[in-house]
């Protein structure tokens, strides 16, 4: 179909505005992408982006420029969470994007829509086979990633000291946080979402990794919320598999590389981390994790309370238990949230690295000894 001259698409905007037709920009403000029923029912996604960085405005050319004006790594990891390829910012072409196989949007085929000027970001929207970020969120997850480029500009951590980069390259063990650090997603939130509670229990999260409730109370309400069998947990691991962070496989195959153990350490479930472990390479009794259970039909039973990770402070005794039972003496703690702050403690982790390429909580990144938002930067200071 013959795409109409930018004169033309003008136009035809005024005359809805006049008929009180919905336009582009009022669809794409009422839900953040807009999409338009074709007579196939195909979908179109306009990206927007002013040239400050404000949601509402056009994404045009000289969106390189806006990201320099960011954290380049820490936008670029955004650009990855939305599954764009690494050419956008050159414009040369449509960019593509998956839509979660939940997203309430249909798309029956793949359907790609170039801009007029070929200045804006066109992105094309395909057969939604594998999960991926929700594209009604895409607005809000530039904007975040913009906050999180503020937010990097008044870290006084961003720079190591000799004694934190002494300390990391001779470390015995690391251990990663795996929800938001290992994973782009929060593995609970992916479960409770599979299973339909996925609102009232992502709330439940970001309370228990800013620390303002216990980490057990969160716990035992998101899945009192969820309740998720046996079979559920399976289905989801198999709709939705977990999505491993950028340059994380790198880092792990790095540290074994020196002879530096790598261990998972989670608050998260170890049903729902096995499938990440073996991907990376990391033996199932390196997890240190949460253990979901179930009655003998399959039915929710809870979770086993005995798991260290299941309560607060939980992260920081797992460590100490693993340090002592290996005997190491340097273990290193890599992680998003509060809980993976508190594994800082005698006889535990002696360094906390703040991962914030994915989610920048500011009171943990301060706290921080080192605050990172890509892998590569550990990567380049190891041996």
């Amino acid at each position: 179909m013959e795409r109409p001259a930018p004169a033309e698409q003008q136009q035809g905007e005024d005359e809805a505005l006049q008929d009180g037709r919905p336009t582009a920009d009022s669809r794409m403000q009422a839900g953040g992408a807009a999409h338009c029923g074709e007579a196939r029912g195909c979908m179109k996604v306009v990206g927007k982006l002013g040239k400050t960085g404000e949601p509402g405005g056009r994404i045009r050319g000289d969106l390189p420029r806006a990201k320099q004006d960011l954290s380049n790594r820490a936008i670029s990891n955004w650009y990855f969470l939305l599954n764009l390829q690494p050419d956008v910012c050159g414009m040369a072409g449509p960019t593509s994007a998956r839509i979660s196989s939940r997203h309430p949007l249909s798309v029956p085929q793949s359907y790609s829509v170039r801009s007029p000027q070929g200045s804006q970001l066109a992105i094309r929207a395909a057969n939604p086979l594998f999960p991926c970020v929700k594209l009604s969120k895409a607005r809000a997850v530039v904007a975040a990633a913009m906050e999180v480029s503020k937010a990097s500009l008044g870290l006084a951590n961003r720079q190591p000291s000799k004694d934190v980069l002494e300390t990391w390259r001779n470390a015995d063990a690391v251990c990663f946080d795996v929800d938001s650090t290992v994973c782009l997603d929060e593995g609970i939130d992916e479960l409770a979402d599979f299973c339909g509670a996925g609102q009232a229990v992502a709330e439940w999260t970001a309370k228990a990794m800013t620390g303002t409730v216990p980490f057990e109370e969160a716990l035992s309400a998101r899945i009192s919320l969820i309740k998720p069998s046996l079979s559920q947990v399976e289905d989801c691991l198999e709709k939705s598999p977990p999505r491993i962070s950028p340059g994380i496989a790198d880092l792990i195959k790095k540290l074994k590389a020196i002879n530096t153990e790598v261990f998972l350490v989670s608050g998260g479930f170890r049903q729902m981390i096995k499938p990440v472990a073996f991907q990376l390479g990391i033996p199932t009794e390196n997890i240190r994790a949460n253990q979901l259970l179930f009655g003998t039909s399959g039915e929710s039973a809870g979770f086993d309370p005995t798991e260290p990770t299941s309560r607060s402070g939980g992260k920081a005794v797992a460590v100490q238990q693993i340090r002592q039972d290996r005997g190491y003496k340097t273990v290193i703690m890599i992680g998003d949230g509060a809980t993976d702050l508190e594994a800082r403690q005698p006889g535990g982790a002696v360094l906390f690295i703040c991962y914030a390429g994915v989610q920048m909580r500011e009171a943990v990144a301060a706290k921080a000894d080192w605050t990172v938002f890509d892998f590569q930067e550990l990567i380049a200071e190891l041996p």
